[in-house]
Formats: C-alpha cells, sequence, structure tokens
C-alpha cells in the first residue's frame, strides 16, 4: 500500500515473534502485544518466524531462481499493515541471524516495503538485563530502510519469570509500561496512516533508485 492512500477501517498492525522456538518468550510477548493492540481496536496480524521459512541470503541464488516463497510470504504480509511490532531474541549481545537473514531476502524486493512503515521493537529475555542491546542493532538495518522505528523500545529481563499464567506481565509496572507504550505507539501510526496536517519529505534509503516525494501527513 503505498503510504499516500489511506484505507477504511481500523489500523493494521503485523505483530512478529521473531524466534524459531516455540516456547519463546518473545512470541509470548507478541502474543501479549496483539492482545493490547486488539483491545485498543486495532486490526492484528500475529505471525511467528516459523511461517516465513528462506535460506541463508545467496545473491547468486536470487539471481538463478528470484526470492524464496518465505520472503515472499513476509513481503506480502509488510505489505497489509500500516505500521508492525518484532519481538526479538537478543543472541550474543545482537540480532538473531533469522532475523536479520530474514530482513536481509525482503530487502531485495521493489518497491521495498520496510519504507515508511512505523515499527515498535520489544524484546524478552531471561537475562538480566533484558535485549536490550538486540534490539538496538536491530534498529540499523531497519531505519537504514526507510522505517520509522518508534524510539521508545520494550525489554523483559529474567523473562523466565516474567509472565503470568494468563500472559500477563508479573510485574505491574512494566505491565503498565509496555501498555502505555503500545498505546502511544499506535496513537502515533494512526496518526500517519489517517490525518493530512503536515508536509512530510520521506527521504528514500541508498540504493532504491527512486527519488524522495512531498507526502501529506502528520508528524505527531
Amino acid at each position: 500500500m503505498p503510504p499516500t492512500e489511506a484505507h477504511p477501517g481500523p489500523l493494521r498492525v503485523l505483530v512478529l515473534g521473531a524466534s524459531l522456538r516455540a516456547e519463546s518468550f518473545n512470541v509470548r510477548l507478541a502474543s501479549l502485544v496483539a492482545r493490547m493492540m486488539t483491545e485498543a481496536g486495532a486490526a492484528v496480524d500475529l505471525a511467528t518466524m516459523r511461517e516465513f521459512e528462506m535460506p541463508l541470503y545467496d545473491g547468486d541464488m536470487e539471481a538463478a531462481e528470484g526470492l524464496p516463497d518465505g520472503a515472499l510470504a513476509l513481503r506480502d504480509r509488510l505489505e497489509w499493515c500500516d505500521a508492525f511490532v518484532i519481538a526479538s531474541p537478543e543472541y550474543n549481545g545482537s540480532v538473531p541471524g533469522v532475523v536479520k537473514n530474514a530482513i536481509d531476502w525482503v530487502s531485495r524486493v521493489r518497491p521495498q516495503p520496510f519504507k515508511t512503515k512505523h515499527a515498535l521493537l520489544v524484546s524478552a529475555s531471561p537475562s538480566l538485563i533484558g535485549g536490550n542491546r538486540g534490539l538496538w542493532t536491530l534498529r540499523i538495518p531497519l531505519e537504514h530502510l526507510g522505517t520509522r522505528v518508534y524510539p521508545d523500545m520494550f525489554s523483559l529481563a529474567s523473562a523466565h519469570q516474567g509472565f503470568t499464567e494468563e500472559g500477563q506481565l508479573a510485574d505491574t509496572g512494566l505491565q503498565q509500561r509496555l501498555a502505555e507504550t503500545v498505546t502511544a505507539f499506535l496513537s502515533l501510526a494512526e496518526a500517519d496512516a489517517r490525518y493530512v496536517c503536515l508536509q512530510r519529505r520521506w527521504y528514500e534509503f541508498l540504493g532504491d533508485g527512486t527519488e524522495a516525494t512531498v507526502t501529506q501527513r502528520a508528524e505527531d
């Protein structure tokens, strides 16, 4: 969906649990965020990385066979949404290879589907500092591709003790902070998708080949 087109109906949000492990803390966090967004009135598409199988990026493979089905499927889900959330693990202080690989494959699509989307980054980790280092790393390729990554990220430390049986956060203070972050993010994405009140220039990422255009969008 081009950034200048509005669509009727609720805000569309893809929420991706970016782990292959079925019992991943980040899959549980993604489910919680998806419920919060649904309760706030958004149309939510909840997904996991297992739905988007793809090999390691190989330029020769791309030239010979094109993009793999998993990358095209993720492209389709991104094109549907107005905004997306990634709940990502942290591996060795950085972004997991499966997540970066998916970004590398999907970035080869033209038009490039990460551009102009709003994104919220969250993580859950059993470590005492959460997965915040991985989220800072994840911001780099997304922002390079033109994604408007929300400044406030959320990271749940000691995630093995962090959830109740009902899937809420055990710490009520963290539950409230996550709810406030989700609400603020949805308000920003809604304003950008719906309301024409400020002229803004989109800066295209290097290598896109398209000229930056001026669009009427909200900067709230």
